[in-house]
């Protein structure tokens, strides 16, 4: 369940989802552009007592390809708790997330695709990824197209954020959410079950192309590249692009004050998908509209 919950974060913030729309760049207003390749950053100023730190996060990459740099150690070290989009040590998530990842009673996939896109899909999942596809009708199709992530990596996984709940609790640090389950799975009710269904026919029928564009989203992410990660996004051909402000900037929004709230009560590592931190419309830029110093920790 919990990595079903981070491939459904990874399809919120991935270009597979949607494309951030090209916007006139802010004027910028500290000598940190946003524009510098770090995913990592401190966040200062605005009466805080301690810096905090944000981090740019790919919710699922090779394990052999994780790593946890010293100067996020560092951070994390500076800290007195973890703020990821999800509370991924509740004991209650997976629970959570067993009553949200299926459709309404009486619907099924079936009924959102043509008969020719069940029988592709339904081919592919049941030959390929060895899924009984006809006994997962009544997932959504989004939580259904988050079983594609681990093939179209090709590797072992490895999870950013199930890495760095282990280092809270060696450090006896208390992890916490930005969000809930609920926030995050009611975010795919409000889009028609046939748009869902339409992106997850585009991943099985053109699968080489979204698995070289999850590639090169891994590959810009590991260059620390939050203008390429952007620009991914822009040219992506897949996905709910129509819904971007629904599952990214809306939700950069509604991150900021409790941001705020928690930086003030106590040194947070917030660590969140990298594809939330750039761009006028992104954390860093609603940061600093904000009063805080935000500057990349090389």
């Amino acid at each position: 369940m919990r990595l079903l919950s981070l491939a459904a974060a990874l399809l919120l913030a991935s270009p597979l989802a949607h494309a951030q729309k090209p916007a006139k760049a802010a004027k910028p207003t500290t000598t940190a552009p946003a524009a510098a390749k770090s995913l990592l950053w401190e966040i200062s100023g605005n009466q805080l007592a301690r810096p905090s730190y944000v981090f740019g996060t790919i919710h699922l990459l090779c394990a052999d390809d994780l790593k946890v740099s010293e100067a996020v150690q560092k951070a994390i070290g500076n800290s007195q708790q973890v703020a990821l989009e999800l509370d991924m040590d509740s004991p209650t998530m997976a629970e959570e997330m067993r009553g949200l990842m299926m459709m309404p009673a009486g619907q099924t996939v079936q009924n959102c695709m043509s008969k020719e896109e069940y029988a592709a899909v339904s081919d592919y999942y049941t030959t390929q990824l060895q899924m009984p596809f006809a006994q997962m009708g009544t997932m959504k199709p989004f939580i259904l197209a988050t079983l594609l992530f681990p093939k179209m990596l090709g590797c072992p996984m490895g999870s950013y954020e199930m890495t760095l709940v282990e280092l809270a609790k060696t450090k006896k640090m208390e992890v916490i959410g930005l969000e809930t389950v609920a926030d995050q799975m009611g975010l795919f009710d409000k889009i028609p079950c046939e748009k869902q269904a339409r992106m997850l026919s585009d991943m099985v029928s053109k699968r080489a192309e979204a698995q070289q564009e999850f590639r090169e989203l891994v590959k810009l992410y590991q260059a620390q590249d939050l203008n390429g990660l952007l620009q991914v996004a822009m040219d992506s051909k897949f996905g709910l692009k129509e819904y971007e402000v629904q599952l990214l900037s809306d939700r950069n929004k509604r991150w900021i004050p409790l941001m705020a709230q928690h930086a003030a009560a106590k040194p947070t590592f917030f660590a969140v998908g990298a594809a939330h931190l750039g761009g006028p419309a992104g954390v860093l830029a609603l940061l600093r509209q904000q009063g805080y110093q935000v500057k990349p920790l090389l």
